[in-house]
């Protein structure tokens, strides 16, 4: 039977992470640079029976910086409830989130480019976490099994079993 074990320390774990999540905010800041400064796109959004309302750097990181810590609190309580399967359960949450990140994108009124431009960082924060969250999560190997032990997993037997 597969074993749950943390090949890396917690410290080397929570650093691993946290880099995940610098570099998810980071990604979302270079998008954001390419398309409103280089580009010259401006990314306002109406909501219907609001006014419109820019996505500037300073909502874009704090978003996406939220974003990311919520979803490494949740594998972080995943690896404590549900062990050996917490980064498959983490992944299928984390890919729900981002199909249903999309549906407010939908729902406002904005240019296409913006539209493209917001649809393309929930794209790359989840390019940048999945993967990197995934590393970071212990790995289930298989115990060791008592040698000639018949029919324990894991155990090869060479040869004719003498009896007892």
């Amino acid at each position: 039977m597969a074993e749950v074990q943390d090949v890396r320390g917690a410290g080397a774990r929570r650093r691993g992470r946290a880099v995940a999540v610098g570099a998810a905010v980071l990604a979302n800041a270079v998008v954001w640079l390419l398309s409103v400064p280089a580009a010259g796109l401006e990314l306002a959004v109406t909501y219907p029976g609001e006014e419109t309302a820019t996505v500037g750097a300073g909502i874009v990181l704090f978003f996406t910086a939220g974003a990311s810590l919520a979803g490494w609190g949740l594998l972080a309580v995943l690896e404590l409830v549900a062990r050996s399967r917490a980064r498959i359960v983490w992944t299928v949450v984390a890919l729900a989130v981002l199909v249903l990140s999309f549906s407010p994108l939908l729902q406002v009124e904005a240019a296409g480019s913006t539209k493209a431009v917001l649809a393309i960082m929930h794209v790359v924060v989840a390019a940048v976490l999945v993967p990197g969250f995934w590393r970071t999560g212990p790995r289930a190997v298989h115990a060791p099994s008592t040698p000639g032990t018949p029919g324990t997993p894991g155990t090869v037997t060479r040869g004719p079993v003498a009896p007892g």
